[in-house]
């Protein structure tokens, strides 16, 4: 009986041509034979409904990295993910080489604190090898209960395969920060979800009616693994005045969707550096793409993932699909698809050394010099610096926009 159902439902949208419907049939008797016989003689009985799940994962799997089918629980899950809450280890990952390849760690997550970068490799969730594992059952073994550890096993460059264990954590993603460093403004945005937006504005507005604002802004990419299209476009229009953002093109030559700059720039013309690496992705590299192809921002840092697939969520049952639909471009025609957005200036991360064992002398060294009645040590300062020896790709990246500012 249940043959003959699945077999009306993967020729329910059978092509018009009887000689396309005739090997349409053909195809689906294969597949209905394959299902029947694993059905009962896989060595481990297994229900109509795990069967139907495999094959979907199967056939939309073998498409590409991204598209996947998400049962109840499952979609329940990415729901929460882009609403900026969730549980997990806080790394956003994809299949590679049959491994599983971590995109980029989350700041302030349980594999942020740990040391987790972009570009690791996983072999081992627990002991268990990850090759041929799809991205679904490596999700359902790293979350889990809040408080439980799992050891996962890493493998970077040319080093030796090392552990790490994490404990699982609820993942509040305040997906945008901001601080003031050397007069510069410095917004860090780690993920494109419903709430980029708004707290890029009010952080922004805090640092402009602040007693000194900022001379410009460094827009910190790196490691943000992309989310929601509509807020990389949104995000991209606070420092556009007009033009093109990004366009997305699906299979048909007329299938074309243009998102383009509203009038405002939130900054005013001041001087943004945007900071990319290779963890930053989709929603990252469209925002990248724009302020670069403008010539609104100097793109810093190393060359980023090069994911520039658009995927959309289609509700199934009580389940959805991500299926790939589309490719976006940047405003000068360019596919970052597997190639990535290259930085103005490549600022590879590397440990600033600061050599101050040398001798000096100043005003200050004579015995009965005057003091400064205007200065209390400022520890604001000395907090600055301390962050800027600790990250050579910021540092660089704020000595720019200062730069930038004088030569304005």
């Amino acid at each position: 009986m249940f043959k003959y159902i699945l077999i009306f439902l993967f020729a329910f949208h059978a092509p018009s041509s009887f000689a396309d419907t005739k090997e349409t049939y053909r195809q689906l008797s294969i597949f209905n034979e394959v299902y029947n016989r694993v059905k009962d003689q896989y060595v481990e009985e297994l229900t109509d409904k795990e069967l139907v799940e495999k094959a979907l994962n199967g056939m939309l799997q073998a498409l590409d990295p991204h598209s996947s089918y998400m049962n109840e629980e499952v979609y329940k899950e990415m729901q929460m993910d882009t609403s900026g809450t969730f549980g997990g280890l806080g790394i956003e990952i994809t299949t590679d080489k049959g491994f599983i390849k971590i995109i980029s760690p989350i700041d302030d997550t349980p594999a942020d604190k740990a040391g987790i970068q972009a570009g690791d490799y996983i072999t081992h969730l627990n002991g268990e090898s990850v090759v041929d594992m799809n991205l679904k059952e490596a999700i359902d073994i790293m979350r889990g209960e809040v408080g439980t550890p799992i050891t996962i096993t890493i493998i970077r460059g040319a080093e030796e395969p090392f552990d790490v264990e994490l404990v699982r954590d609820t993942i509040k993603m305040a997906s945008v920060k901001h601080r003031i460093l050397n007069d510069v403004g410095v917004l860090r945005v780690s993920t494109f979800n419903e709430q980029t937006t708004s707290g890029l504005k009010d952080s922004i507005k805090e640092l402009e009616e602040s007693e000194n604002p900022p001379i410009g802004y460094v827009l910190d990419l790196r490691n943000n693994p992309g989310g929601l299209l509509t807020e990389s476009v949104s995000v991209s229009d606070l420092f556009l005045e007009q033009g093109e953002i990004v366009s997305v093109r699906g299979r048909e030559k007329n299938d074309v969707q243009v998102f383009s700059a509203k009038k405002g720039d939130l900054i005013n013309e001041k001087p943004l550096v945007i900071l990319i690496n290779e963890g930053s992705a989709s929603a990252s590299e469209i925002v990248a793409g724009a302020l670069q192809d403008h010539d609104r921002a100097v793109i810093m840092g190393m060359k980023s993932f090069g994911k520039g697939s658009v995927q959309t969520i289609v509700p199934i049952d009580s389940g959805a699909i991500r299926l790939t639909i589309a490719k976006y471009y940047t405003p000068s025609g360019d596919s970052i698809q597997a190639v990535g957005i290259e930085p103005d200036v490549v600022v590879p991360r590397a440990e600033l050394n600061i050599i101050d064992n040398y001798f000096t002398f100043r005003e200050s060294d004579y015995k009965e010099a005057l003091d400064n009645e205007t200065t209390d040590g400022n520890e604001e300062e000395a907090t600055s610096t301390d962050i800027l020896e600790q990250d050579y790709q910021l540092s660089r990246a704020v000595d720019a926009v200062k730069t930038i500012a004088v030569l304005n």
